[in-house]
C-alpha cells in the first residue's frame, strides 16, 4: 500500500535537512550542577514546562483550522469532524500528554527549551482569535514547505530543454524519457537478512531498467527529516524532477515490490493527457471512500508543473508530530476501514483527491488493466499455475506485472506477517521474475524457493540464429 515509502521501517530521523531548531549551549565541562547557576536551572525548568503547555494548547486551538484551510479538509465528505469535537477536553488532555513526551523523546532537555523558546517566540503567548492563530500557526511550520514555490516550471522545463539538444527527454524508439526511483533506510536492517532482500529487489529492478531503456536513482538519505517514514518519497520526487528536466516521467516504487513480469511494458501512449498514473479502483475511490482505494507503492509522475502543485498540496499533512498525528484522526474519520493511526501519504493523498476532485481529477489515470500494483499474498503461490499456462509480458493477473509486499517489512523487526513466510515470497518472486533474464543466457533456478542454478539451453555457435532464446516474452517452461 506504499506504507513504507522508501523502505525506512523505523520511522527515525536521519541525514540532512536543515530546518533544525537551535540548541543551547551545554555547561561547561568541569563546572558543577549545584553551582550558582541551580538557580537559574530551576527557573529555567519551570519557564520551560510553562512554555511546553502553552505551545501544546494553541497547537490544539489552530492545527484543525490549518489543516482545513491550507488542504481543503471542510469538504463535503461524509463524517466530517468538527472543530467543538477536536477540542473536546478529555482529548486535549491527551494531547497535552502525547506533544510532551515527543518533545523529550526528540531531544534533550536544552532541545526542549529552545523549540519552547522559538515557538512561543512565534505565537507571542498573548490570546489570539482564530485567523490571527492560524496565521501563526502557518508562519510557525513554514519549514515544512517542500521547497520555494515554484509556478512556472512547464516554461522553464521547455527552455532548458530546447538550450540542451544533447539531454532529450525521449530515448530509442521515441519512448518518453522515465526515471526509476526507489530507495530503503541509510543504516541497516534490523533483521540481517532483511539486507539481503533490499539487494534482490534492486537488483531486480536494475535488471527490468536495463531490459526496457529506464534510468534508476536508489536514495539512502532522508532529504527532510519531518517528511521521513511513509513521507520520505515526497521531497525525493521534487528534487529529483527538478534536478532533471530531461525526464518525462518519474516512477515511484516502493523497495517492497518487485517487477515479476520483465517484458511488460508500461502503455506510455494511454496516458497521453494524464500527469499521474496509480493503481486503484473507482468505485471503492468515489462511492466506498475506502483508505485502500488507491496504492502509492507504485505511481508515475509526469515531469511537470500540475505535479509540482499536487505535491505541494499533499505535503502538508506530512510533517512527523502532532501535524500528523492530528491529520491522521481526520483520515480515520472520513476514509473506510482505516485504522486509527498517524497519517500516511496514502490515505493523504485518496483524501486529497476526494475533497478536491474538480482541481486534480481530471489529469489522475486510476489504472487497474495490469498490475501497476500486485498484492504478493494472492499471487506468489500460483507462479508454477502461471509459468504452465501463460507467458511473460501479459501484466495483469495470468502474469503479474508488479507483485508488492505490502505488510512484510523483511527490513524492521515487525510487519503484519510472519517474517518466514515473507521471505520465503519474496525469494519465490524473486525467483520468478530472474528466471525470466536467466532464460537469456540459457539458464534457469533449480526451483522458485532456491537460489541455485542449472542450465537449460545448451550453447550454439549461432546463438543470434535463435530468436526465441532471445525472447523476454517467450513461455518458459515449469520442466526445463
Amino acid at each position: 500500500m506504499g506504507q513504507e515509502g522508501m523502505g525506512y521501517n523505523n520511522g527515525k530521523g536521519g541525514g540532512g535537512g536543515g530546518g533544525g531548531l537551535p540548541m543551547t549551549a551545554p555547561r561547561p565541562r568541569g563546572a558543577s550542577p549545584l553551582s550558582s547557576h541551580g538557580h537559574h536551572h530551576r527557573s529555567r525548568k519551570i519557564h520551560r514546562t510553562f512554555n511546553n503547555v502553552k505551545i501544546t494548547v494553541l497547537c490544539g486551538l489552530v492545527t484543525i483550522l490549518v489543516l482545513r484551510g491550507t488542504i481543503g479538509l471542510n469538504l463535503s465528505l461524509p463524517n466530517q469532524p468538527t472543530d467543538a469535537d477536536a477540542l473536546a477536553g478529555g482529548k486535549a488532555v491527551e494531547d497535552i500528554d502525547r506533544i510532551l513526551r515527543e518533545i523529550r523523546s526528540d531531544g534533550g532537555a536544552d532541545d526542549d527549551a529552545a523549540a519552547a523558546g522559538d515557538l512561543a517566540g512565534s505565537f507571542n503567548a498573548t490570546a489570539l482569535n482564530a485567523t490571527e492563530a492560524a496565521a501563526a500557526y502557518a508562519s510557525a511550520v513554514e519549514r515544512y514547505a517542500l521547497g520555494p514555490k515554484i509556478s512556472d516550471w512547464d516554461g522553464q522545463r521547455r527552455r532548458w530543454l530546447r538550450q540542451n539538444p544533447g539531454f532529450p527527454s525521449t530515448v530509442a524508439g521515441g519512448k518518453p524519457r522515465i526515471l526509476l526511483v526507489t530507495g530503503s533506510q541509510p543504516g541497516p536492517c534490523d533483521n540481517p537478512l532483511g539486507d539481503h532482500y533490499l539487494l534482490k529487489t534492486t537488483k531486480n529492478k536494475i535488471d527490468y531498467c536495463r531490459l526496457h531503456g529506464i534510468e534508476i536513482v536508489h536514495n539512502l538519505a532522508h532529504l527532510d527529516t519531518e517528511l521521513a517514514g511513509y513521507w520520505a518519497k515526497l521531497p525525493l520526487l521534487r528534487r529529483l524532477m527538478l534536478s532533471h528536466p530531461e525526464v518525462e516521467w518519474i516512477w515511484w516504487m516502493d523497495s517492497d515490490a518487485l517487477f515479476t513480469d520483465m517484458a511488460f511494458e508500461l502503455p506510455l501512449s494511454r496516458y497521453q493527457d494524464r500527469n499521474l498514473i496509480i493503481h486503484g479502483y473507482q468505485d471503492l475511490l468515489f462511492e466506498k471512500h475506502s483508505w485502500i482505494a488507491l496504492n502509492t507503492g507504485s505511481f508515475l509522475f509526469r515531469n511537470c508543473q500540475w505535479s509540482l502543485d499536487l505535491l505541494d498540496a499533499w505535503a502538508p499533512m506530512g510533517p512527523k508530530g502532532f501535524i500528523r498525528d492530528e491529520a491522521g484522526k481526520i483520515l480515520t474519520a472520513n476514509l473506510k476501514g482505516r485504522p486509527a493511526f498517524e497519517a500516511d501519504d496514502q490515505s493523504a493523498l485518496i483524501y486529497l483527491l476526494l475533497s478536491q476532485k474538480e482541481k486534480w481529477m481530471n489529469k489522475v489515470f486510476i489504472e487497474n488493466s495490469y498490475y501497476l500494483h500486485g498484492f504478493w499474498a494472492g499471487l506468489v503461490d500460483k507462479y508454477e499455475e502461471m509459468m504452465e499456462n501463460h507467458h511473460p509480458g501479459l501484466g495483469d493477473e495470468r502474469w503479474p506485472f508488479v507483485t508488492h509486499f505490502v505488510g512484510c517489512k523483511p527490513c524492521g523487526s515487525y510487519g503484519d506477517y510472519p517474517v518466514e513466510r515473507c521471505l520465503r515470497s519474496m525469494e519465490r518472486a524473486f525467483n520468478f521474475a530472474d528466471n525470466q533474464v536467466l532464460r537469456l543466457y540459457g539458464f534457469a533456478h533449480k526451483g522458485l524457493e532456491s537460489p541455485k542454478i542449472k542450465r537449460v539451453r545448451n550453447q550454439t555457435t549461432k546463438p543470434i540464429d535463435d530468436k526465441e532464446n532471445l525472447d523476454v516474452k517467450a513461455k518458459i517452461s515449469t520442466t526445463s
